[in-house]
């Protein structure tokens, strides 16, 4: 018998039109976890590294952590996998809701689609039925719309169903995949979604999911819901209410939005606006939320509310997630107002709330720039609010200079020329990213940008704070009750962090505690997405439930696993490393990580070499980035220094190729 996960994949080729329940190899469990681990070793596996993501052959991976569909609270998370439009390297998105526990319940562990559909259609699969079904009545229609008629279609309202919209269709390459209460946003999994042809999948399922020490488990359960409860009644001190409790960022939960509006650069603009944020605007803020806020909201078997129901006067009801009021409202320096009425449309053609504010703001800079003209941009209205909702529009239709920026604003500058290209500054592996504009670098940070295979900082950055208390006698309380840290280290690290002087940064904490704690923070990262735990209870806020000290705990009475700490990280390692080898076998090099020019107004080269060469040898791998061969023999991956020898990635001895050397240099 199999615990916690149900052992068997659901294989759909789209181009024959085959469904294939296949039964699991228990052994890449026990390797790999499951959710991203297992997903990363199906991708490096079976297909090529010279595929293109929108060839048949590519694979698209709906994948529930391990731990979904077991009492574990938050447990929720769908780890869909693929390789990206717009980065051509591996991409791995998380959404929340209710669609992995349900596909457990279904009987399937994930659902892997390749080939393309000749024809629109979407899947239904309830428990041990799966069918391929026209959807062409469905061409063009929302995401959220496509949603409630497929369940009135089936007639089950319970169906969970995972949808894109007509930006998905259209294969814009920031296209999202929507779920109800959560999405799939960063890397285009829409648009490989639509570009097999698949409009949605929808899931219905009945069936049980076996827990190996079902007493021990539920105990544990309790303690994290009992934690849950402490951290509501005692929230961290000395930090912006965005990161004083737990769960995803709240932000249909307060109102106190000045971090974010005055140390952030919302859109593309250059500078921030420090004069934005006001008590005139605080309050106005404050009215217009709870005007449109029916009720908060929560995903599966989770008590945190990150998310919440809108309606807005004059457009249907939708759910509001994490930082989707914040991007549409500051990329056109607007107000609350005018952010929930476009992120609606935005939810309904399904886009990536990061990249789409920062393309529209992109192409209205290179407008003020003169490099596009009124003739690139006909019937554009004069307003500011009117141009980001015509420039929607074109983008997800893919019409006239839309169909340019569609591709996101790297490869857009690349088309658009005349110097376009300095406007696309917000880029790491060609990806935009969460828009910031700081004083002095950030060593930690910059290690997490440049190097996160994520390509997006909310999903690597959270247990260590980001800043330093500016008391001794407040970072001795904060570390006191620290009981979610690895090493007892971490605590002197925080303890010795004075935001004065010396200790001021970049020069503190040291390059070796630098990489450190970002191995921390990403190990955590690489578990939660592995489990399917929600990154709101585990790796994202200060002081979780969910920590490295009890999570194996959980494997082994939930899995029947055995597992200890030092078994976890080397998962969790194992993980990393080949994600890192599979982008590595895609062409990806030191060269490439780097985070943006202008992300910090006084930055450090040497320092910053520095702290690649330190963080590549801490993390066992050559100086251009390239796990050894040493490290991948150590954790169980002999088949990828066999295939990087083949291919002239490494040397027989485990050094560099020669061409490789030579690309180096």
């Amino acid at each position: 018998m199999r615990y916690g996960e149900t052992g068997f994949n659901l294989e759909i080729d789209l181009s024959r039109g085959s469904v294939e329940r296949v039964e699991t190899d228990p052994g890449l469990t026990e390797l790999h976890l499951g959710g991203l681990g297992t997903n990363a070793k199906i991708l490096w596996d079976r297909v090529p590294p010279e595929t293109d993501p929108f060839s048949p052959d590519n694979l698209l991976i709906f994948s529930a952590g391990l731990l979904c569909g077991t009492p574990a609270v938050g447990c929720n998370r769908t780890i869909v996998s693929t390789f990206s439009p717009q980065t051509h390297l591996m991409a791995f998105s998380m959404m929340g809701g209710f669609f992995a526990p349900e596909l457990k319940y279904a009987g399937y562990d994930k659902v892997i689609l390749r080939g393309k559909s000749p024809e629109l259609v979407y899947l239904w699969i309830h428990n041990d039925k799966v069918e391929i079904r026209d959807a062409s009545h469905l061409k063009g229609k929302g995401a959220v719309e496509t949603a409630e008629l497929i369940k009135e279609e089936l007639k089950e309202p319970k169906a969970q169903v995972a949808t894109i919209g007509l930006a998905g269709e259209n294969r814009v390459y920031f296209a999202s995949i929507e779920q109800g209460r959560s999405s799939a946003s960063r890397g285009g999994m829409g648009a490989v979604m639509g570009d097999k042809g698949v409009k949605a999948i929808a899931v219905r399922g009945t069936k049980d999911v076996n827990i190996a020490r079902p007493a021990e488990f539920i105990g544990l359960c309790n303690q994290v819901l009992e934690y849950i409860k402490y951290r509501e009644e005692n929230p961290i001190k000395g930090v912006p209410p965005i990161l004083a409790g737990l769960g995803s960022p709240q932000e249909m939960a307060i109102h106190d939005e000045e971090w974010h509006t005055t140390s952030f650069t919302w859109g593309n603009a250059r500078h921030r606006r420090k004069d934005f944020w006001t008590k005139e605007v605080e309050q106005k803020w404050k009215k217009t939320q709870e005007s449109v806020r029916e009720r908060l909201l929560s995903c599966y078997n989770c008590p945190m509310k990150c998310g919440a129901l809108i309606s807005v006067p004059g457009i249907s009801k939708y759910m509001m997630k994490c930082y989707s009021k914040l991007t549409y409202t500051m990329a056109a320096m607007s107000d609350l107002e005018f952010g929930f009425t476009i992120a609606q449309r935005a939810t309904e053609y399904g886009v990536d709330g990061f990249s789409t504010p920062q393309v529209m703001a992109f192409a209205l800079e290179l407008y003020e720039a003169g490099i596009l003209t009124d003739q690139d941009m006909p019937g554009m209205p004069a307003d500011n609010e009117g141009r980001f909702l015509w420039l929607l529009d074109r983008i997800v239709r893919r019409e006239g200079i839309g169909d340019v920026l569609a591709n996101g604003t790297y490869w857009a500058a690349q088309q658009i020329g005349k110097g376009a290209e300095a406007y696309a500054h917000n880029n790491i592996k060609k990806h935009e990213q969460l828009p910031l504009k700081l004083g002095m670098l950030n060593p930690i940070y910059f290690l997490m940008y440049a190097t996160g295979e994520k390509i997006n900082i909310t999903q690597i950055e959270g247990n260590f704070p980001q800043a330093p208390y500016a008391k001794r006698e407040d970072r001795e309380e904060f570390v006191e009750n620290w009981i979610q840290v690895p090493d007892e280290k971490f605590k002197q690290y925080f303890l010795d962090w004075d935001p004065r002087g010396e200790c001021s940064m970049p020069f503190f904490p040291t390059v070796q505690a630098c990489c450190e704690i970002v191995d921390w923070q990403e190990k955590m990262h690489y578990i939660d997405d592995s489990l399917g735990i929600c990154a709101g209870l585990s790796s994202f806020p200060l002081k979780p439930p969910y920590h490295i000290h009890n999570l194996p705990t959980f494997i082994s009475s939930g899995v029947g696993i055995d597992m200890d700490e030092a078994g976890l990280s080397q998962i969790a390692r194992r993980n990393r490393t080949l994600i890192r080898a599979v982008n590595v076998r895609r062409g990806m090099r030191r060269k490439d990580d780097k985070p943006p020019e202008d992300h910090w107004k006084k930055r450090f080269p040497e320092l910053e070499a520095e702290l690649l060469d330190t963080y590549y040898a801490f993390k066992g791998w050559n100086s251009d980035g390239i796990p050894t061969k040493e490290t991948l023999h150590e954790l169980g991956l002999d088949y990828v220094s066999r295939d990087f020898i083949q291919r002239g990635i490494l040397t027989d001895n485990g050094g560099a190729s020669v061409r490789e050397s030579l690309a180096e240099t």
